[in-house]
C-alpha cells in the first residue's frame, strides 16, 4: 500500500503541477503577452477564460478516460493521462506570443490548455480508484488521502519555480522566456511519472468484475445522473475556495492593491503546503467519523469564512493575507481530504471509474472555471474590499452545503470483533 499511495501521490502532483502552472502564468503574464490589444483588466478576463477551457475539458476527459479505466482497467489511464497532460504542458512553453504569430497564440494557448484539461479529467479517477480499491476498507480514507495531497505537492512545485525565477530575473527576462520555463520543466517530470507508475499493479475491484459495463456512461446517465449532480455540486465550493485564493487572489493583489509577486505567491504557498499537511489528518477524521459530517463540517465553515478572508487580503498585509488563505483552505481540506474515498464508495464498481470522476470534475466546471472570471469582474464593481467576491464564495458554500446534506453515508460499518465471531458461528 505504501509503495501504491506514493506512485499515486506522485502522479497526481506532476499532473496538477502541469495544470497550475497554467493558472499562475494567467494571474500574472498571460494576459499582456497574449492578449496585448486588450486592456489590463480585459486581458486578464481573458487570461482566465482560456485557464476556465482546462475544466470544461475535465469531465469530457474523465469520460474518455473513464471508459477506459471501467472496460480496460484503471492502470492505463495513468499512464494515457500522464502523457497526454505532460505533452501539453511542455508545449504551452514553446507557443510563440502575440507579437510574432498574431491571433494563432491565444487560439493554440487555447487548444493546449483544453488537452491539459482532457489529461487531468482522466487522472484523479485513475489515481484515487486504484489506491482506494486496493486499501482495507477501514483505512480506505487514510491510504485515498495520499493522491488528494498530490495537488498541494503539485502546487508548490509550480509556484516555488515560478517564485524562483520571478526572484532571480528581471521583469523583461520574465516575460521573455522565463515564464516558459516551469512549462519546459514539464517533461522531465511526466518522465519520473510513468517510470513510478511502470509497475503498478490493477485494482483487485476491477479484476473481480464478471460483467464490464459496455458503455459505462450510458449506464451512469441511466442509473446515477442525480448522484452525479449533487457530488459536482457538492464538490463546486471546494473548486471556488482553491482557485479564488491561489489563481484569483494573485492578480487582484498585485494589480488593484500594488503587493509584489513575491508576496503573494510566498502567501499562498505557505497556505497550501498547511492544506497539504492537513489533508491525511481530515481523511483519518473520515475513517473513524464518516466521510459525510467532515464534508458538511467544511461546507460550513466555508460559508463562514469568505467574507472574513476577502476583508484580510483587502488590507495587503502579507500576514493577515496568509491568515485568511489559510482559515479558507483549512475548510477546503476538512471537505476534500475525505472525498477520495467518499466518491468512489457512491458508486458501483462496474461504472466508479466514469461515475466519480465525471461528478469530481463537473464540480471542477461549476467552481473553478467561473472563480477567476467572476471573482475579477465582481472585485472590478466594488471599492477596495471585494465584498461581493465573499458573497459569491458563500453562495457557493450554501450550495454545496444543500447536496452534501442530500448525499448519503458511505464510511464501511465496523463490526466489533465479538459481534464477528458470534456471527461465524
Amino acid at each position: 500500500m505504501l509503495r501504491l499511495a506514493a506512485a499515486s501521490l506522485a502522479g497526481t502532483a506532476i499532473e496538477f503541477y502541469d495544470f497550475f502552472v497554467y493558472g499562475t502564468a494567467a494571474a500574472l503574464v498571460l494576459g499582456p503577452l497574449f492578449f496585448p490589444t486588450f486592456s489590463p483588466l480585459a486581458g486578464t478576463l481573458a487570461a482566465f477564460a482560456t485557464f476556465g477551457v482546462g475544466f470544461v475539458a475535465r469531465p469530457l476527459g474523465s469520460v474518455l478516460f473513464g471508459h477506459i479505466g471501467d472496460r480496460h482497467g484503471r492502470r492505463p489511464v495513468l499512464v494515457g493521462s500522464l502523457l497526454l497532460t505532460g505533452a501539453s504542458t511542455v508545449a504551452v512553453g514553446c507557443v510563440p506570443t502575440f507579437d510574432s504569430i498574431g491571433v494563432a497564440a491565444p487560439v493554440l494557448l487555447l487548444v493546449l490548455r483544453f488537452l491539459q484539461g482532457l489529461g487531468l479529467g482522466g487522472e484523479w479517477g485513475g489515481a484515487v480508484l486504484l489506491t482506494a480499491e486496493h486499501a482495507p476498507a477501514d483505512r480506505r480514507g487514510l491510504w485515498s488521502s495520499f493522491p488528494q495531497v498530490g495537488p498541494s505537492v503539485g502546487f508548490v512545485l509550480a509556484n516555488g519555480a515560478v517564485l524562483t525565477l520571478s526572484a532571480t530575473l528581471t521583469e523583461a527576462q520574465f516575460a521573455a522566456w522565463g515564464w516558459r520555463v516551469p512549462f519546459w520543466a514539464a517533461g522531465v517530470l511526466a518522465l519520473v511519472g510513468l517510470w513510478l507508475r511502470s509497475s503498478l499493479t490493477e485494482s483487485p475491484s476491477f479484476l473481480g468484475i464478471d460483467d464490464h459495463a459496455r458503455v459505462p456512461l450510458a449506464e451512469v446517465v441511466r442509473d446515477h445522473w442525480r448522484l452525479v449532480l449533487l457530488t459536482a455540486g457538492a464538490l463546486s465550493v471546494g473548486y471556488a475556495i482553491f482557485y479564488a485564493v491561489t489563481t484569483w487572489s494573485l492578480a487582484y493583489a498585485t494589480e488593484r492593491l500594488g503587493v509584489s509577486r513575491t508576496v503573494m505567491l510566498t502567501c499562498v504557498m505557505a497556505a497550501v503546503v498547511t492544506k497539504g499537511a492537513l489533508t491525511p489528518v481530515a481523511a483519518v477524521l473520515g475513517d473513524r467519523y464518516g466521510r459525510r459530517p467532515l464534508c458538511l463540517a467544511g461546507c460550513a465553515a466555508a460559508a463562514l469564512s469568505m467574507f472574513p478572508m476577502v476583508a484580510l487580503l483587502a488590507t495587503g498585509a502579507p500576514l493577515l493575507i496568509f491568515l485568511g488563505f489559510l482559515m479558507a483552505l483549512v475548510s477546503f481540506v476538512t471537505m476534500f481530504g475525505v472525498i477520495a474515498a467518499y466518491l468512489p464508495e457512491l458508486y458501483e464498481p462496474r461504472v466508479r471509474c466514469t461515475g466519480a470522476a465525471v461528478g469530481y470534475n463537473l464540480g471542477g466546471v461549476l467552481g473553478g472555471a467561473l472563480t477567476p472570471i467572476v471573482a475579477t469582474a465582481l472585485a472590478e464593481q466594488g471599492g477596495r474590499v471585494p465584498w461581493g467576491v465573499g458573497a459569491y464564495l458563500t453562495g457557493m458554500a450554501l450550495l454545496s452545503l444543500g447536496c452534501f446534506a442530500l448525499l448519503p453515508e458511505t464510511r464501511p460499518v465496523r463490526v466489533p470483533v465479538a459481534a464477528a465471531e458470534a456471527a461465524a458461528g
